[in-house]
Order: structure tokens, then sequence, then C-alpha cells
């Protein structure tokens, strides 16, 4: 890392031609100069996700000091599902808990009507084998449909919705943890309706608003959605606009839940994959024509704000 002026200048390398890049050289438990954390975020929205190798010493409250200069953490989840102990912030995700791995494309959240910012996780205990997580580059995926189909999509809205239906990962047996996570994933009702594509707040770039959380069109029913969504979703995930990051012990990723969709992939048995995220409160969409999104069920106000101090995002 080096400095010119007040500008700084961060050991980069990207990683593929359209999403994602390496940061090297940062120690994330210091207290980072605010202009290396001015010049992390515009790597960040410039490259949707980063990562950052070597952190062997981050801990839940490292990490969570980390994100607060970047905007104020939310707490783990809008519903009632399981954290890490005297760590709100945390979620501690794929330890014993079937109904958290997250192997869908999705981005997160998305049934809030403000879905966050970005999300820091750390990888905490890993597989011998597997365990990859795959970025998409939502704004990539948009550039590269045809413009009959952006303008089609330009117009359209759907509904997000933290229905049971929306999430192949809960468990489909009758025991009494199966039904128990059921209820807490589903403990307070979200739904939102969202532009399909959203004007990124920050850079004016226009990404689709997608992923599984999706209900069907606003006006649409969902059988008349189907086919639609499976060609908008099919631009997001083609290899050109994606990057696979092969986990080590002491790796962080960091992306832009703005424009960004994410898979976890579970291929690694009944080994234990420990991953500990921290989210961003994040912005109400926006579409094309400066329409906000809109909550139709559930209040998202204590899951964005609650956890709010003096200085978050600040440097």
């Amino acid at each position: 890392m080096t400095s010119t002026g007040s500008r700084t200048e961060l050991d980069l390398v990207r990683l593929s031609g359209s999403i994602g890049a390496e940061i090297r050289g940062l120690d994330l438990t210091t207290g980072l100069a605010k202009e290396t954390i001015a010049a992390i975020r515009d790597a960040l929205v410039t490259h949707k996700v980063i990562f950052f190798r070597n952190q062997h010493t981050l801990d839940g409250d490292a990490q969570e000091r980390f994100a607060r200069r970047f905007a104020t953490p939310t707490t783990a989840y809008p519903t009632a599902l399981p954290t890490l102990e005297g760590e709100p912030a945390v979620l501690d995700l794929d330890y014993g808990h079937t109904l958290l791995r997250a192997d869908f494309w999705h981005t997160d959240v998305t049934y809030t009507q403000r879905p966050p910012l970005g999300c820091v996780l750390r990888a905490v205990a890993l597989p011998p084998y597997g365990g990859d997580t795959v970025w998409a580059n939502t704004h990539a995926a948009y550039q590269s449909m045809p413009p009959e189909l952006r303008t089609l999509a330009d117009s359209l809205w759907a509904v997000h919705a933290n229905t049971r239906d929306t999430t192949p990962t809960l468990p489909t047996d009758d025991s009494d943890e199966a039904q128990a996570l059921r209820d807490r994933f589903t403990s307070t009702l979200f739904k939102t309706e969202h532009p399909l594509v959203r004007v990124h707040p920050e850079t004016g770039e226009r990404a689709l608003l997608l992923g599984r959380f999706v209900r069907h069109f606003v006006g649409w029913s969902p059988e008349a959605s189907h086919d639609v969504l499976r060609v908008l979703e099919s631009y997001i995930h083609v290899p050109e606009n994606c990057v696979r990051w092969r986990w080590s012990p002491g790796d962080v990723a960091f992306w832009d839940n703005r424009a960004t969709q994410h898979y976890a992939v579970r291929d690694y048995g009944a080994h234990d994959r420990r991953m500990q995220r921290i989210s961003l409160a994040g912005d109400t969409p926006v579409s094309v024509s400066g329409a906000p999104s809109r909550a139709v069920t559930g209040d998202d106000t204590d899951f964005c704000t609650s956890l709010a101090k003096p200085g978050d995002g600040g440097p």
C-alpha cells in the first residue's frame, strides 16, 4: 500500500474481468487510516467483492470495528435466527444450522425494504475440501442483456418475501428442531416490492435486483412470472459474470450486496464449515424512474438501526 498526496494506493489484484479483487498487505485489526478506508470502499464498489487473506487474529469484535468504518451493522438477521452469543451483529453460519447453508443464488435479505449495503464474512472453520463461495456481478448481467430485455426489466417490479417456499434449505422433515427452524425464519413475515432494476446509490450503475427471495412480478401471477424470471437470472450466473473464492483459514470477504448475488457451494459432506457474517445497513432501492421500494409487510427499522453508534461509517 502506498500513498500519493491524499490518495492511498492499495496492493490490489483483480481476480476476473468482471468481478472480484484481492487486497494484500493490510491487517484489518489495526486502526486503518481514513484514506485507506476510502480506498477500500472505492475498491468495493468497483470490483463488487473484495478479499483479504491472512487475517488470523481477527475476532468478532475486530470484525465489527472494521465493518463500522463503512456503515452501521445491522442485527444479525431480521428474524429470530441463531446468532453468536453476546454479539448481536454476528450471524453464525453453517455450524449445525442446516437452515443457514445458503446453497442457492441470492442477494441477502431482499425481502426487507432496505437490504444490506454489504456484508463482511470471516472464515472460522473450514472443511478439508469444498465449501467455496461464488459471487456474480448483477450490473454486468444487466449490461449484457439485449436492449429490448433491458427495457422490459427497467419497467418491472417484483415481490420479495421470506416465506418458507422461497428458501430451499429450510429442512423438510418433521422433527422438533426442523419445525423450530422453520418457525424462527418466518417469525416475522416480510414482504417488499422492489424494482427489478435498481440504481446504485454510489455509482449510478443499473443492477438487477433478483434472487431466491423473489416470489413474482408485481401484477403478475407466479406462473406467468416464472419463465421471465428464469431468463433474467440466466444472465447473472454465466461464468463471465462470476468469481469463485476458495477459502483458506484467515480469509475475509467483503461484498457489495447492492450489485451482486452469491452462492455458498455445499460440497463438503458432513464436515464443519463455520463462517461469521456482519451485514451493513443499506438504503431503500430506487428504480430507474426514481421510485423507491415499498414495504408491504414487516418493519425493518430494528434490523437496520438498533445497533447504530456515533461515528458509524466515519473515519
